[in-house]
């Protein structure tokens, strides 16, 4: 308040004077020009003091010119259009494709939603080939959508999987799919499998499966990598059937499977000469020596091979093994059949890398097992590897060495 009453004063002074009427003893003010001796009316000043008006340029040239005299004057700028007036849907399909390839999942979803036209370009084939939906807990129509939409390779392990609802009958461009441990219904497994004919790689470690499931399988015969490790459901014919169209498997884990002595018979007797790697341990007592010696027959080009958990075999199997001339890894772990002091045998596989033979040896006794086969690093690995989509040794989000462009966030 203290303030304001300066400025209020001020203003009462200012206005009572501009009020008070004037004495006749002032003095009149010397005038500016001659002629002009009175305030009262300044609009002569005014116009004397402000700057001179612009011409208008008249042409008197000519005769013509005389009567009708015209004005030169220029042209208003074109104003300049404004870049907030461009609109992205301007924009060609071409660009907006790249500029939606640099968007997160998240971010392509929302997209999709603001108009039919960006819809139609967030769901493009070309954005979805690689997606990774770990730690999406559960999928029902996403999982049909996601596949649907073009993806050549999907990660979802471990997720409880509904009912699919593909709109159409279309087949399916995935290569690489991962659905290990996954809780789904074996009549949803079969109808995604059966949309299935450009598989590649594919995991379904864990799952129950059918003979239907089998036989789609049979139908990608391009299929390199395939674990089926604790698997269970399906009979030996049609294994054996699956092993002979598909001749191009690389690596293939079929160990800890419901499987009795048939389908150990059907695996040894069908498995394609293309193998390298092969994980069929686990079969106790249904894995006998003819089995082991037609595999070697078969696959003379193996590299590694997982025999561990088969108790029916001895050490009468390291000729047969070491006809193997590739061979780089070999498990066989609680193959309590063979007696420790026989490992010493290994220095003859000149070739051999690693040895698993956990639960053969004592701890103390390694040391010295070490020593005599000092070429060979023994029980490094604990875990197989064969198949399988990511090691468990590897904490990285990839899909047999491959990543994912578009993975689910939580």
């Amino acid at each position: 308040m203290s303030n304001e009453r300066p400025f209020q004063e001020l203003s009462e002074n200012l206005e009572g004077s501009l009020c008070r009427p004037q004495r006749s003893k002032w003095k009149k003010r010397p005038s500016c020009s001659g002629g002009l001796d009175t305030e009262s009316t300044p609009n002569e000043l005014i116009q004397q003091w402000s700057p001179p008006h612009k011409k208008i340029l008249t042409s008197a040239k000519g005769k013509e010119n005389e009567e009708n005299a015209f004005v030169l004057a220029r042209r208003p700028r074109k104003r300049r259009e404004s870049s907030a007036g461009l609109c992205l849907d301007s924009l060609p399909d071409e660009l907006l494709l790249g500029i939606l390839s640099r968007l997160s999942l998240q971010d392509l979803l929302r997209t999709s939603r603001v108009c039919k036209r960006w819809h139609c370009l967030a769901f493009d084939e070309s954005l979805w080939h690689s997606v990774d939906l770990v730690g999406k807990a559960q999928l029902d129509a996403e999982l049909g959508q996601v596949l649907s939409a073009g993806a050549l390779r999907l990660r979802c392990p471990h997720t409880c999987i509904g009912q699919s609802r593909f709109k159409s009958a279309q087949k399916l461009r995935v290569q690489h799919l991962d659905l290990s441990n996954c809780t789904v219904e074996t009549s949803v497994l079969e109808d995604i499998l059966s949309r299935c004919k450009h598989l590649h790689n594919l995991s379904l470690e864990g799952l129950v499966l059918s003979d239907s499931i089998i036989h789609s399988l049979a139908q990608n015969t391009e299929i390199v990598r395939l674990n089926l490790c604790g698997c269970s459901g399906f009979s030996p014919e049609s294994l054996a059937e699956m092993l002979k169209s598909c001749t191009r498997i690389e690596e293939m884990n079929v160990s800890w499977c419901d499987f009795n002595n048939l389908h150990v018979q059907a695996i040894a007797n069908n498995i394609p000469s293309s193998i390298s790697q092969l994980n069929i341990s686990g079969y106790r007592q249904n894995l006998i020596m003819e089995d082991v010696k037609a595999v070697v027959k078969r696959c003379p080009n193996l590299t590694n091979l997982d025999l561990s958990d088969s108790v029916l075999v001895t050490t009468d199997s390291f000729p047969v093994l070491q006809q193997l001339s590739s061979l780089r890894h070999l498990a066989l772990s609680r193959c309590y059949q063979i007696h420790p002091a026989a490992l010493i045998d290994f220095e003859k596989f000149l070739n051999l890398q690693t040895l698993e033979v956990f639960g053969l040896i004592q701890d103390s006794y390694l040391p010295i097992l070490c020593k005599g086969l000092p070429h060979i690093q023994i029980n490094t690995q604990p875990f197989s590897t064969v198949a399988r989509p990511t090691s468990a040794s590897r904490k990285d989000r990839t899909l047999w060495g491959m990543h994912c462009r578009l993975v689910y966030k939580h």
